[in-house]
């Protein structure tokens, strides 16, 4: 399935092989990407120290620039969990995590209730560490695993 218009975000804090996954998959079902990156203020209302606004973001594009290029990409900064998703007519589609489904859902939610319709959800699987948990930003801050999900000796 091939999709006009489709949606990703998130904090991109420690850009890692997680992201990189979803930001595949939304390439490759989407001709148009729409990239949302959580503000610098949505992202420490999530109560951790992250990375600068300026530092994941220019992660974030130098990875989908380097492998997708320019062309397909629009990117926003957004300052609510729900960004453009609830009121761009011309989305059809949301790539998620497992972790962030709920929140797509939610936006149908709203979506319906706005008269919009709704967002076809494409959820990713957590990509795994060597340890067989998921790869997090969380992880890499407390040292446990490097954005690869490779261990690291003392980390954690």
């Amino acid at each position: 399935m091939r999709f006009r218009k489709i949606a990703v975000g998130g904090t991109f804090d420690h850009l890692h092989d997680g992201h990189l996954a979803l930001l595949r998959k939304a390439f490759e079902l989407g001709e148009k990407v729409y990239l949302g990156v959580c503000s610098d203020e949505m992202a420490r209302s999530k109560g951790c120290d992250v990375q600068p606004l300026g530092q994941r973001l220019g992660r974030v594009l130098e990875a989908v620039f380097t492998e997708f290029g320019e062309e397909r990409v629009e990117v926003t900064v957004i300052g609510d969990p729900y960004g453009p998703a609830i009121r761009d007519p011309e989305l059809e589609a949301i790539v998620v995590s497992p972790e962030t489904r709920g929140r797509a859902e939610e936006i149908n939610r709203i979506r319906r209730e706005r008269g919009l319709p709704e967002l076809h959800i494409v959820e990713v699987p957590f990509v795994l560490a060597e340890d067989g948990k998921p790869i997090s930003s969380s992880r890499i801050r407390k040292g446990e695993i490097d954005p690869h999900g490779k261990l690291i000796k003392g980390g954690g």
